[in-house]
């Protein structure tokens, strides 16, 4: 029988992994995920894992992924636990303390990716460490895989698996980042498990106006054209409501689970109408975080400029990212700008990344659910769709049903969503304590004989 998992020591040599991964810089672009692939290596070879069931494969110099698999008896097909090890830019200027330090203060790990997705990859890599350690009898093999370039496309990480080397993660099932943190809607703690998530698309935004010497007064520049389209989609707020099928699964999960007026308020947001009043009332992250869930949403980066210093540019582009509601597709959006911005800019559609929508009728999702409740009686657990995209969206396509599932008690006043990307991110140790028993019931139920 196995010996009983002592927590306080595997958080601490969790929090311990965690530092060294966020230590190595994996910024993407341009990626260079070797040093943290290296740090997966270490720690699962100095923990006596066999050479030969570690497998590193390169999709160009630096991009590099590691799989490492436990092999089961073969009666049931595996479960994966991906992590992506690349990260997204920092601004050092605008961060309380170093962002690759990895810093320990006050019972909190600062750094880049301590919440997307280092800090979820050190637990995924905790667990399997436990099964290792363990020698639990498994159903269904175990693989664990350190992933690069999700935050840049899925080139070199998911997407190359997928394509060039699918018998390393083929599975049934799959757990990525982001699902069963909790949520807070004012004093509700609401635990939602990632079932779906936007698609992507990229459109470029074009304007054309008569260009001329800079010295001269011109009401006409592309630049002029541009700034009218931007102030126009800001004034516009958000995009039209769409409400897609796991939303709605989702207000029918939370109204369940509570009790009267609630339940009942709740099915009157099942109206696009009722849900554009609802956003138009609500102000700050909450309403940010629904607009995200109905709307289709986009962002802007400044694309490219033709101008040379004397002189007014002839045209200008801005690259709008786009995360789109299932079963909205890019000419959708497209048509949905264009309304806003009117015929005086051109919109392009250039790339196009497909979204997921996995079924909740599984044995996996049911056991998610369960486990999680139990991390938190009072809390709401119900499917999600993420805002965002994650490696899922490949790993579809090798036919893994992926659910986002990393979960912990995040305390008041550390907002996930913006902190992810944004400055001075950082994860309470206190949700890798309260969440990594629940990964690793939910891993051993689901795995072991």
């Amino acid at each position: 029988m196995a010996e009983p998992i002592n927590w306080k020591k595997a958080t601490d040599e969790t929090v311990s992994n965690l530092v060294r991964l966020i230590q190595a810089e994996t910024v993407n672009p341009p990626g260079n995920e070797l040093p943290a692939i290296m740090v997966v290596k270490d720690i699962l070879e100095k923990a006596g894992f066999p050479q030969e069931a570690i497998t590193i494969v390169e999709s160009a110099p630096n991009r590099v992924n590691l799989v490492a698999r436990i092999i089961g008896d073969g009666s049931e097909r595996p479960l994966l636990m991906s992590g992506h090890v690349d990260v997204v830019p920092v601004d050092r200027e605008r961060w309380s303390h170093d962002p690759f330090g990895g810093e320990v203060i006050d019972n909190v790990v600062w750094g880049r990716g301590a919440i997307d997705m280092k800090g979820f990859l050190a637990m995924y890599l905790q667990v399997f460490l436990n099964l290792f350690r363990q020698q639990i009898q498994l159903k269904r093999d175990v693989i664990l895989a350190a992933v690069a370039d999700e935050e840049n496309g899925f080139v070199h990480g998911s997407k190359f698996l997928v394509e060039q080397h699918r018998d390393l993660i083929d599975a049934e099932y799959g757990f990525s980042e982001g699902g069963a943190v909790t949520t807070f809607f004012g004093k509700t703690r609401l635990y939602p498990i990632q079932v779906a998530e936007k698609s992507f698309c990229q459109i470029l935004m074009r304007s054309h106006g008569a260009a001329g010497h800079g010295s001269v007064p011109n009401l006409d520049t592309p630049l002029f054209r541009m700034a009218q389209a931007i102030e126009k989609l800001r004034k516009a707020g958000h995009l039209p409501v769409h409400l897609a099928p796991t939303f709605l699964k989702m207000l029918d999960a939370i109204g369940a689970q509570s009790g009267f007026p609630l339940n009942v308020l709740i099915r009157l947001f099942h109206s696009p109408m009722m849900m554009n009043i609802l956003l138009s009332r609500m102000k700050g992250y909450t309403r940010d975080i629904l607009s995200a869930w109905v709307t289709n949403v986009i962002f802007l980066n400044i694309h490219k400029v033709e101008s040379k210093e004397s002189q007014d540019s002839s045209a200008m582009e801005i690259n709008i990212g786009c995360r789109l509601v299932p079963g909205q597709t890019a000419e959708d959006v497209k048509r949905e700008i264009q309304k806003i911005v009117g015929a005086e800019v051109e919109l392009e559609i250039i790339r196009t990344i497909d979204g997921t929508e996995f079924s909740i009728e599984t044995p996996l999702y049911k056991l998610l659910e369960k486990r999680t409740k139990r991390m938190d009686p009072g809390g709401l657990v119900v499917p999600m769709l993420f805002p965002a995209g994650t490696d899922a969206c490949y790993y579809q396509n090798a036919g893994i049903t992926v659910y986002g599932f990393t979960p912990g008690i995040m305390p008041p006043g550390i907002p996930v969503m913006t902190l992810a990307h944004g400055h001075d991110e950082r994860l309470p140790i206190s949700f890798i304590e309260s969440g990594l028993p629940v990964l690793w019931d939910v891993v051993n139920e689901f795995c072991a004989k």
